[in-house]
């Protein structure tokens, strides 16, 4: 007699990411709940299973959902306002003069706004710090997506809290709020240096080892950052963030891009991750981080957007291309970079950075978060390496079907949570709150 699931995938290919980079041809997937119960050729999966619901993807390649490793959804609201500008500047004379603004209400509806461009463009996880995070919890709880979210900490006052002190009160509370939601995870977030004291980051570190929450921080973002921490403290940003004790396995750093070798070498013995934002450190000028020589070393690497504010998308497949051929060109190499290695950051990575070791990839046990991408869209005929295709040729416009936790969010170009034209709305009306601001 066949077992029961509740959702089983028919697919023309199946793009595993699992230990062995399995790829499968007409092959399916079994759902229970929102776990994954068993993955293989359709034959005899479908022989093995019975359903409730099947899903005929067989013009599709179902791969797992991308993992966003950096971000700041609720930024969506400002996409375009301060373009063409460094990044320190870009900060403080107009990004920081509209934050004070803020209210829970305008957060939460750019946070909706980058839950849709993120489930629509292949996106299921993603690593958020932002203020008042608790409007970004409430819209990923109704868009259905998963997150690792995080107050960032500052040493002034935010639109969050009147001073740290009730900003490190406000981390626990939202942990005590959310703990027990099945897909808003939260971590200490910390904004960075350049915006925080030893004292602040020292407490920050003790709060994620008491609540058992990773630890996620900018570092190392420009030369100018460094020039400062190296005036402010004698060191180099990432030695001064190693002596106060921060770099772990639970931590990520975004960005990492002003990094020395040697730095790099510790970043790698201490198991900390770097989110790496190519195309975010591209347009502010940044710099290049070496992720070649992270990925030599193994430091683990995942890929993540940054704001829509400074990339100006929540793309994660225009930003795998973007870092391929990027480092290829710096080095000089078009082996230093190859696909498998830039989707492994874009899914494995992403799961390191999010401390969930059951999304990333497709096998028994995982977490049912998949996308598909059409096949039949001329940029991905002929199909000769899936790997190539989901990174060189995909643009996120093939996505059509998004799942989290066997939830299908989006399907053939309908969003199945989300009131898309009510969203759209509200997010036209906001326009000339955010001008008024700027002026």
């Amino acid at each position: 007699m066949p077992m029961v699931c509740d959702i089983l995938i028919q697919a023309n290919t199946i793009l595993t990411q699992d230990p062995q980079r399995t790829v499968l041809e007409n092959a399916g997937v079994a759902i229970t709940g929102d776990t994954i119960t068993a993955v293989g050729p359709w034959e005899n999966l479908s022989r093995r299973y019975t359903a409730g619901q099947t899903l005929n993807l067989n013009h599709a390649m179902v791969m797992p959902g991308l993992i966003n490793a950096h971000t700041h959804a609720a930024m969506s609201l400002l996409r375009g306002v301060a373009d063409d500008l460094p990044l320190m500047e870009w900060l403080t004379k107009h990004i920081f003069p509209v934050e004070k603004h803020l209210s829970p209400e305008i957060v939460e509806l750019g946070a909706m706004l980058a839950c849709a461009e993120m489930t629509r463009l292949g996106t299921t996880s993603f690593c958020d710090m932002y203020l008042i995070e608790d409007a970004t919890y409430r819209a990923v709880d109704r868009a259905g997506l998963r997150v690792l979210g995080g107050e960032g900490i500052f040493m002034f006052p935010s639109p969050a809290y009147a001073d740290t002190e009730r900003g490190f009160d406000l981390v626990r509370e939202l942990h005590e709020r959310w703990k027990d939601h099945p897909r808003i995870r939260q971590a200490v977030m910390p904004h960075a240096v350049y915006t925080t004291t030893p004292e602040i980051l020292r407490r920050c570190l003790a709060l994620s080892q008491e609540l058992n929450m990773p630890l996620h921080i900018h570092l190392a973002e420009t030369v100018t950052e460094t020039e400062q921490c190296l005036a402010a403290t004698g060191l180099r940003p990432v030695q001064y963030v190693h002596e106060l004790g921060l770099l772990t396995p639970k931590t990520t750093i975004a960005h990492g891009v002003d990094l020395t070798e040697a730095e790099i070498d510790l970043l790698a013995g201490t198991g900390t991750v770097v989110a790496h934002n190519p195309e975010s450190n591209m347009k502010l000028a940044s710099g290049i981080a070496n992720v070649p020589y992270m990925l030599q070393r193994g430091v683990p690497v995942s890929l993540g957007t940054d704001g829509a504010a400074s990339n100006n998308a929540l793309n994660m497949f225009t930003e795998m291309t973007s870092c391929a051929l990027l480092h290829k060109v710096r080095c000089m190499d078009p082996t230093c970079a190859p696909a498998q290695a830039v989707l492994d950051m874009a899914t494995l990575g992403g799961s390191r950075t999010m401390c969930m070791p059951d999304i990333g990839y497709i096998a028994p046990g995982m977490r049912a978060d998949m996308v598909a991408l059409d096949l039949r869209a001329p940029n991905l005929q002929p199909l000769h390496n899936p790997v190539s295709h989901v990174v060189y040729a995909a643009t996120g416009a093939e996505v059509c079907m998004s799942m989290v936790g066997g939830e299908v969010l989006y399907n053939d170009g309908a969003f199945l949570k989300i009131d898309y034209p009510s969203l759209l709305k509200e997010v036209s009306a906001l326009r000339s709150w955010v001008r008024e601001k700027l002026s």
